[in-house]
């Protein structure tokens, strides 16, 4: 077998879920980048154990448990992604940033901060 077919397919898988996690703000479609990404990575893995001749299987051992970090790392995402959207009604990942600095405000502080304001202008006239 050839290693240049699979490395080449994994190199395009790689490259697509690349530009999937810096060109869209979805996070459901992140996500999906993201397994596209390490799908790229089991491919390689098992591809180079193949070309090697790995008693051991080395490279298979390994595709499985990026197999399961990437199920738990969906799993986890998912919900967090479903919370955020549940109390946000977005999952727009520019609108969930601008949220988190406090966007609502120049200085990028929270109402906590601008509802203290008045309090210490008054306390600096006194």
């Amino acid at each position: 077998m050839h290693l240049a077919y699979p490395a080449v397919l994994a190199a395009l898988l790689f490259c697509t879920g690349l530009y999937g996690v810096l060109a869209r703000r979805n996070a459901i479609l992140v996500l999906m980048s993201v397994e596209l990404m390490l799908n790229a990575v089991n491919l390689n893995l098992v591809a180079f154990d193949v070309w090697l001749r790995d008693t051991l299987h080395a490279g298979q051992a390994l595709t499985l448990f990026v197999i399961a970090i990437a199920a738990a790392e969906i799993g986890i995402g998912l919900a967090i992604v479903l919370m955020v959207y549940r109390n946000r009604g977005t999952s727009d990942i520019d609108r969930l940033r601008d949220t988190a600095e406090g966007a609502d405000t120049p200085g990028g502080a929270g109402p906590e901060a601008t509802a203290a304001a008045p309090a210490q202008k008054a306390e600096a006239t006194a």
